[in-house]
């Protein structure tokens, strides 16, 4: 899977508008607001997401792997010994799905919607 590659971390966060004034004061980051609890980068390069729904927001930043190819890297963590810890799911331009690593790290892997 070498297409596989971290290109997004989402961080927990208690006010998403906040966080987003936040980083676009302190570093100049242009954030897009996709509803009133979640803000993110949109560079095309290694994204940030700010997730303000406290049901949604894992405990820790969610390093996020972009794949070609979900359902095959979803059984390859699974045969691999990761655990599913969020089955996959679709969001506005993907579906993604989160897991646990064996050493307790938790990521996602995503896919964009064919356009």
């Amino acid at each position: 899977m070498t297409d596989a590659r971290l290109n997004y971390v989402e961080l927990p966060v208690g006010d998403a508008g906040a966080s987003a004034h936040f980083f676009e004061a302190a570093f100049g980051w242009s954030l897009t607001a996709f509803g009133p609890t979640y803000a993110a980068t949109t560079t095309g390069d290694v994204d940030v997401g700010l997730q303000g729904e406290a049901a949604e927001a894992t405990a820790a930043p969610l390093p996020v792997i972009h794949v070609g190819d979900l359902d095959a890297v979803h059984a390859a963590v699974v045969a691999a010994s990761g655990v599913i810890t969020r089955a996959p799911f679709d969001f506005p331009g993907g579906r993604r799905f989160h897991f646990r690593e064996p050493g307790g790290c938790e990521l996602a892997a995503w896919t964009q919607s064919p356009h």
